[in-house]
């Protein structure tokens, strides 16, 4: 006879099944709008692992521990560079022994599969910590399955761990105790910073960058201080939006910015942008390279190799490699004159250094925006050699304008109210709890949406899809 409790329990692990597959139907849907073939690429990656994984919590001799780490390594580095990868090493190859490259055509027939880079990284993060035994094997591999292939952050991340969506499946959020404001909340945020702000920067940013040798130098400055809001615009907002959809289906995805053009330095920086890649290849690369343990010298080279390796995660181009070495070559220069010149500065000079800060990225941010090396250099030459040329159309700079001031106001409330999403998420509780402020919620949510649509500019794909 089945008792009460078990069957309140079987209807419970039933339920959570079917939401883990509806989940994994909608998430195939939405990826296979773009290429229903390379979901075939995410379902292998997730079989392969699981399995490796499972053998890894079963063996014991290091060995074989260590040659099934490097199995599924293999796989998932293999496909990622494969993919990602192959036509800028076979080329780069082809040049260093004077070989004759392989024929475009060849390299033009496989896509850059969509969030490759992301579902790769979360993979891996996964098999070294159930090797290193921070983590048990997941036993469904429909879990599994959703944990990778997760619709709202698929494409363009966050970057989340198996440790921290996992028991989410597990223990869903109730109904009930979604945040549904919050959600709503940064839905909405996430569309005006991508549809208001970003999409208009990116008129201004693609007029400047398109022919930077033949632009007057005024233009330039606008041009990269564009594209600089205009990339923190377009991926936080991806990743509001991606939070809040999450929130709307009981799953909570990490914090991914903090309002970074706030940091007074360069290592504060890069905890407040794009944090869930930092903090990975914090653990899976800088740390495994032995982190700031074996001596000032071996600090410096993995500072230098997890950024240089950060860079190439973006693109298989020499231009991102620069840009990581450049932001590993600062954070070597202010680790060092931090040891060397010990001295707390006063408070007064945090806005002198959060200005230097936003400088020096918006500077590397043309490395990452340009087509090329030549491209970029020519760019940051017309930066500080004053040369007559195009100037931007006045509708241009004034939506630079605009949306400036916007971005400005925007930080200058939210660093005095809502320094984190935690923040956010404790006043939003509060609305919930009186049926006149939700109506006025509802409202006010209805006429942002109506604002949005109208002030929006012409659609942009979001910057981070093709990484």
């Amino acid at each position: 006879m089945i008792k009460n409790g078990q069957l309140s329990a079987n209807n419970r692990n039933f339920s959570r099944l079917f939401a883990v597959i509806y989940l994994i139907i909608i998430s195939c849907i939405f990826y296979c709008f773009w290429h229903p073939v390379y979901f075939l690429l995410l379902f292998w990656v997730a079989v392969f692992d699981f399995t490796v994984s499972r053998c890894l919590w079963g063996v014991r001799s290091l060995g074989i521990r260590r040659f099934l780490l490097f199995v599924s390594l293999a796989n998932s580095l293999g496909i990622l560079f494969f993919f990602k990868y192959g036509h800028f090493i076979a080329e780069n190859w082809a040049n260093i022994f004077g070989l004759v490259p392989a024929s475009p055509d060849f390299w033009n027939q496989w896509l850059l599969p969509v969030g490759i880079s992301f579902y790769t990284f979360q993979s891996i993060s996964y098999v070294v910590d159930v090797y290193q035994k921070e983590l048990e094997p997941e036993s469904n591999f429909f879990s599994y399955l959703l944990f990778l292939c997760f619709f709202p952050q698929l494409v363009a991340g966050p970057i989340v761990t198996a440790k921290s969506f996992l028991p989410q499946i597990r223990r869903p959020l109730p109904f009930l105790r979604i945040p549904i404001f919050f959600a709503t909340f940064l839905i909405l945020l996430g569309l005006f910073k991508k549809m208001v702000l970003a999409d208009h920067l990116a008129e201004t940013s693609d007029f400047v960058f398109v022919r930077p040798a033949d632009m007057a130098t005024k233009g330039l400055w606008i041009g990269m201080f564009s594209y600089s809001l205009q990339i923190y615009c377009d991926f936080s907002g991806y990743t509001d939006i991606a939070q809040g959809a999450a929130l709307l289906f009981g799953f909570r995805l990490p914090e991914n910015f903090r309002m970074p053009y706030l940091s007074a330095g360069f290592s504060e920086f890069w905890t407040r942008w794009h944090i869930s890649l930092s903090q990975w290849l914090k653990k899976y690369i800088y740390i495994s390279l032995g982190g700031n343990r074996i001596g000032r010298v071996f600090t410096y080279r993995n500072l230098f190799l997890v950024m240089a390796i950060g860079g190439l995660w973006h693109g298989a181009s020499w231009n991102f490699v620069i840009w990581g070495g450049c932001h590993g070559i600062l954070l070597i220069l202010e680790r060092w004159v931090t040891i060397q010149f010990p001295y707390r500065l006063p408070s007064y000079l945090r806005p002198v250094r959060i200005l230097g800060t936003f400088l020096f990225v918006s500077f590397l941010w043309i490395f990452f925006r340009s087509t090329d090396i030549t491209s970029s250099l020519c760019y940051l030459q017309g930066l500080f050699i004053k040369k007559e040329g195009f100037s931007l159309p006045y509708t241009f700079e004034m939506n630079f304008l605009y949306c400036g001031f916007v971005i400005l106001l925007g930080h200058i409330w939210a660093s005095f109210y809502f320094k984190d999403n935690k923040q956010l998420l404790d006043g939003f509780r509060k609305w919930e709890n009186s049926l006149g402020k939700v109506a006025i919620f509802g409202v006010l949510a209805a006429i942002s949406l109506v604002l949005i649509i109208l002030f929006s500019a012409d659609s942009k794909p979001f910057v981070y899809f093709v990484f």
